[in-house]
């Protein structure tokens, strides 16, 4: 063979190379074995909360069973745009081949979503930003219907009374978050609706932290002596409401409705702190956002067949709920 003949076939063996590993380039590496391990950063907005702990759990097993890795991250007390914004900044700087995200803020996160979408297959899971059209899909409890539900629960809890009037505070961890501005929405339509005696008055804001959370309690009790009932929207702020009504000798004088079954609130429902508890599926949230996101890569960058959104239904534990439902229902948190 010629020498020009030989250098041709070496540079076309050479182009085929860099071809085939430009391919694989945006979509994980390719071991030996022909194996895809898809690199998926996952950001939500508070790592240490048990609900994103559990949603890290689904998410861990399905990444298991389809040949990816989650790189799970997120502040790890505050939930804020401030504090995750730079944390999903490093998170697509390492060139993942894909990003689920529970964004803080719709607002505030949309040009970060709407970045990162443009290059690899987005997934919001839990909250969402505005605009979802360029989301492969979006996966969330029902927070309207949850509301609702805790409406109901908190009219039960106060042996309410058409023609009486009541006093219930609402603590939540966010002005902004999707999943925080439905459930109220939720709360206050079905007040409105079926329970026009019970008023709320008085709100706070917690950034998902216990803390503020029970101090907020503390305050609404003290400026507000007749209350009659607590809604706190989340599982952290179910932890500070708890926390606080304990501290004051008030468990069962104020009924108390949180959002979440952290095992420490299934506890205290048993033991009578709570009126109900509402649960969510984060561990299924999580395993569906993966799926969404594999799925995506395995369909040439196609979102055929992938549900758009996704919404899964709540469950109401309270004094009723059999053990074994408890049990069920109980958050799963991620041992790493």
């Amino acid at each position: 063979m010629k020498k020009t003949h030989v250098a041709a076939a070496a540079l076309a063996g050479l182009t085929a190379v860099l071809l085939s590993a430009c391919s694989t380039g945006s979509a994980g590496e390719t071991d030996a074995a022909g194996s895809t391990d898809y690199q998926i950063a996952f950001v939500v907005g508070a790592s240490s909360d048990p609900f994103f702990q559990a949603m890290k759990v689904g998410a861990d097993e399905a990444a298991a069973e389809l040949g990816a890795t989650v790189l799970f991250q997120g502040d790890a007390t505050t939930y804020s745009s401030a504090t995750q914004i730079p944390v999903v900044n490093q998170a697509l700087a390492t060139s993942p081949d894909g990003l689920i995200i529970g964004p803080t803020d719709p607002t505030a996160l949309q040009a970060v979503v709407d970045r990162a979408a443009a290059t690899i297959p987005v997934v919001n899971v839990d909250t969402s930003v505005e605009k979802l059209d360029d989301v492969v899909s979006f996966i969330t409890g029902d927070n309207t219907d949850g509301g609702r539900k805790a409406a109901d629960a908190i009219a039960e809890g106060i042996g309410y009374e058409d023609g009486k009037s009541y006093q219930v505070a609402v603590g939540l961890s966010s002005a902004t978050s999707t999943t925080n501005v439905a459930r109220l929405d939720g709360f206050t339509q079905q007040l409105e609706q079926k329970y026009p005696g019970i008023e709320i008055v008085a709100t706070g804001y917690s950034e998902s932290n216990p803390t503020k959370a029970n101090t907020n309690i503390n305050n609404w009790i003290t400026a507000y002596p007749d209350l009659d009932g607590i809604f706190a929207i989340d599982g952290t702020n179910a932890t500070g409401a708890a926390a606080a009504l304990q501290s004051k000798g008030l468990v069962g004088s104020i009924a108390l409705v949180g959002y979440d079954a952290y095992k420490t609130n299934v506890d205290l429902l048993s033991q009578g702190v709570f009126t109900a508890l509402i649960a969510q599926d984060p561990a299924q949230e999580g395993r569906l956002a993966v799926e969404a996101i594999v799925d995506y890569l395995k369909n040439g960058s196609s979102s055929d067949g992938i549900e758009h959104e996704q919404t899964l239904p709540n469950i109401i534990l309270d004094a009723t709920t059999s053990p074994a439902d408890l049990e069920k229902y109980t958050y799963v948190e991620s041992a790493s």
